[in-house]
């Protein structure tokens, strides 16, 4: 185990250390986190639970390690800290590795110095030395765009019903599923059901048995990620039909829900929605709150919202993950396989042709050879030469994840145009619009 001594990343002056952590940090940083994250009393209690989780008990992607913390050296406490969770997601099938960025923190008195801006440079070194070309994290409007980040995900986004939503079972009418806590043995079954889940979207988070086993008996129960995971089955028979996975806490939302292929959302939905409520109702009061709502919190779409209609009337519009992609290059070149596929299904199958796309102040030049994508290659803008299409900033991320399509991004943003109408169809056949929800689990 290295010493304190040994972390040290670097001097930042002024009485101030980088450095890494160590398991011995767990119960500092618990509490650290949990007063600077916590909105009450009951919050910081579960962000430091998570904390103390990812320093002290196994996970099967963090080591003790993957915080950076600030610290000052005449009184060795915290001064700001975040930290790197390496995740796996998945490009329309395609593995690319993730570092996400979490629990990002500075004491009131020590900000705007700086720190934070330092510590993201560290772990941007990390994801590159660790094979991470994508790095994601959920925060604050426009902070992290200070740091190479462009809002180009959907987050979340749900639907919220009331008590006069809840189905009524007829009179003389009993449940037809019924709903038992899932183990480890469940995992294949767990892993099908997410499988199907993903299938609706262009991005996803890889989650394998490990993942699942830990989410199933590796968090402690008071962590703000912790969850329920529950089999769906029929009462009768007790064969399994879905899935549902919510949180714990006051709120009790449904961050998963899926049925085997063949089974009827609209005979399985009326009896989670009772299950949902019901145990909402028997949620102790926190913070002098009560429960009042029920929400499926599945994405901007989802068949549950389908099943139930109007009688989910309260729309929760997504938010965003912010994104981050140093080698843009390199990552085209990853997922060239989704680009060809896409313009194999295309009105414009065995495409032979150049691609020139400009972000101003560099650019990126594809040349496809009947269909396949031959060359992927950095280009630089001039006067003379602007290319077949341009992009501000970071927007063309909002193309890339399909968070935008061309003509949105087009309509606002007037320095965001192609050049002839050719090109424009070639980007939207590229990089089309499409829904993601990505619900991995930090």
């Amino acid at each position: 185990m290295f010493t304190k001594q040994q972390t040290i990343l670097r001097d930042l002056g002024n009485g101030l250390i980088m450095r890494r952590s160590t398991s011995e940090d767990a119960e500092a940083l618990a509490e650290f986190n949990g007063r600077i994250h916590g909105e009450n009393e009951a919050d910081r209690q579960r962000v430091a639970a998570w904390t103390r989780d990812l320093l002290a008990r196994p996970h099967p992607t963090f080591n003790a390690d993957n915080f950076t913390i600030v610290e000052e050296t005449a009184t060795r406490r915290i001064v700001s800290s975040l930290c790197l969770i390496p995740q796996t997601w998945s490009y329309e099938g395609i593995a690319f590795g993730v570092g996400r960025p979490e629990l990002v923190a500075t004491l009131p008195e020590f900000r705007d110095r700086g720190l934070v801006r330092l510590q993201f440079e560290e772990i941007h070194k990390w994801c590159v030395e660790r094979g991470l070309p994508v790095q994601i994290i959920t925060g604050i409007p426009y902070y992290y765009r200070l740091f190479g980040y462009e809002m180009a995900l959907d987050l979340d986004g749900g639907r919220t019903g009331y008590e006069v939503n809840v189905p009524r079972l007829k009179d003389g009418e009993t449940e037809s599923f019924c709903f038992r806590r899932a183990g480890e043995s469940d995992i294949p079954f767990i892993m099908e059901m997410y499988m199907v889940s993903t299938s609706r979207s262009m991005i996803s988070a890889v989650q394998d048995e490990a993942l699942w086993k830990y989410e199933l008996s590796g968090r402690s129960k008071d962590s703000i990620h912790g969850k329920d995971i529950e089999i769906i089955e029929h009462m009768e028979t007790h064969e399994p039909v879905g899935l549902l996975v919510r949180t714990h806490v006051l709120g009790n939302h449904a961050l998963m829900y899926e049925l085997k292929p063949g089974i009827s959302w609209l005979e399985v939905t009326p009896g989670v929605v009772r299950y949902l409520w019901n145990v909402a109702k028997q949620m102790p009061a926190e913070a002098g709150k009560t429960q009042s709502s029920f929400t499926f919190l599945l994405g901007a779409d989802h068949p549950v919202y389908q099943a139930m209609g109007d009688d989910l009337p309260g729309v929760r519009k997504p938010y965003a993950y912010f994104m981050r992609v140093a080698d843009l290059i390199g990552f085209i070149r990853l997922i060239a396989p989704a680009l060809e596929q896409r313009l194999a299904a295309s009105l414009a199958p065995g495409y032979s042709g150049e691609l020139k796309i400009s972000f101003y102040n560099r650019g990126m030049h594809l040349l496809f050879d009947k269909g396949r994508l031959v060359l992927v290659e950095a280009w630089k803008p001039s006067p003379s030469e602007g290319g077949n299409a341009a992009f501000p900033a970071l927007t063309f991320l909002q193309v890339l994840f399909g968070y935008r399509s061309f003509a949105e991004l087009h309509q606002s943003f007037a320095d965001c145009w192609w050049k002839t109408e050719k090109d424009r169809a070639l980007i939207d056949i590229l990089f089309p619009k499409k829904l993601s929800h990505v619900s991995g689990m930090a």
